[in-house]
C-alpha cells in the first residue's frame, strides 16, 4: 500500500567551490579530478526534485575556502525547531560550524546551542519517532551523544560504528519512517553490540546488502513515502517497492568522490 508523504524543509549548500585537495574520509583521493560543472548539475537535480516534490528548499552560501560545505548535513541537528550546531573532528571542516550557526540566527532560530562536545551534525544523529540515533567510532564524541539528550530532551542511542568506510551514521543507516521508527541499515558497518540493539529496537527494519551499502545506498533521504538515493544501489528499490515507499534514483557520483551522496547534502529542518 502506498506510503503518505509529509512536506520537508531542507537546508542545501551549492558545491560552487567542491573539490578534493585533502582526505579525511576512505572515499577522498585528491589524485582523481572533480568534474565541478558536472558536480553542480548533479546537485541542481537533487534540489529540483526536492521541490518537484513539494519540499521546501534553503539554501546557504558556499565559501570558497570551504569545499565541503555541500555536505550541508554535518553543520547542525534541527529537532521541533531547536538547533544543536556541529563541531567538526578535523580542522579543514571546522570553520563550518560558524557559517551554519550565522545561517541559524539570521533565519529566526534562536533555540541554538554551541556544543562543548564534537558531533558532526546529521552525519551521526538520525531522528525516528522515538529515539535519535546516534553515531561514534569515526567522527562524533561519545560525549555529544549526553549533550544531544540533555538539549533535545529525547532518549538517544549511540551505535557503534567499525568500518571506515562508513564514517557517519548516515552512511549506514537511514531512517525511512520517522513517525513509525521505521529504518533501513547495513549490519556490516557496526559493532556486534549496537546489531544487537538494532535488531531490538527495529526487528522489522529493511536490512541492505554489501553492495548496495558500498553504493552509499543508505546516505538516503525519505519523506515517508518517496526515498531518494544513490541510483547505484539496485537492490534496495524492489525491497522498498515492496513496502510501500517509492525510491528514486539520484546521480551524484562527482560528490561521492568527498564521501557523500543524497543525505549528506540534504540537512532537514524539523520545525
Amino acid at each position: 500500500m502506498p506510503r503518505d508523504a509529509s512536506p520537508r524543509r531542507y537546508l542545501m549548500c551549492p558545491p560552487a567551490h567542491f573539490r578534493v585537495t585533502y582526505s579525511i574520509n576512505p572515499w577522498m583521493d585528491p589524485a582523481k579530478p572533480v568534474d565541478l560543472p558536472l558536480a553542480l548539475t548533479q546537485w541542481e537535480d537533487l534540489r529540483d526534485r526536492y521541490l518537484s516534490l513539494g519540499h521546501t528548499v534553503e539554501l546557504l552560501e558556499p565559501r570558497t575556502d570551504l569545499p565541503d560545505m555541500v555536505f550541508a548535513a554535518n553543520g547542525a541537528t534541527v529537532i521541533d525547531g531547536r538547533v544543536l550546531l556541529a563541531r567538526f573532528a578535523h580542522a579543514e571542516r571546522v570553520p563550518e560550524a560558524a557559517v551554519h550557526g550565522a545561517w541559524f540566527r539570521a533565519h529566526g532560530f534562536t533555540d541554538i546551542h554551541e556544543p562543548d562536545h564534537i558531533n558532526e551534525g546529521e552525519g551521526d544523529f538520525a531522528v525516528t519517532a522515538s529515539w535519535i540515533l546516534a553515531g561514534r567510532g569515526f567522527r562524533s564524541s561519545p560525549l555529544s551523544h549526553d549533550e544531544a539528550q540533555e538539549f533535545f530532551g529525547r532518549p538517544v542511542i549511540g551505535l557503534e560504528l567499525v568500518d571506515p568506510r562508513y564514517y557517519h551514521l548516515d552512511t549506514a543507516l537511514c531512517v525511512l519512517d520517522d513517525a513509525a521508527d521505521e529504518i533501513m541499515y547495513y549490519p556490516g558497518a557496526f559493532s556486534p553490540g549496537s546489531r544487537a540493539v538494532l535488531r531490538r529496537l527495529f526487528p522489522d527494519a529493511l536490512i541492505a546488502e554489501e553492495e548496495d551499502a558500498a553504493a552509499l545506498g543508505l546516505n538516503a533521504v525519505s519523506d515517508g513515502r518517496h526515498v531518494l538515493l544513490p541510483q547505484a544501489a539496485v537492490g534496495l528499490f524492489r525491497p522498498l517497492r515492496e513496502r510501500g515507499f517509492e525510491p528514486v534514483g539520484m546521480d551524484l557520483g562527482e560528490l561521492l568522490k568527498g564521501g557523500g551522496s543524497v543525505k549528506c547534502c540534504t540537512q532537514e529542518l524539523r520545525a
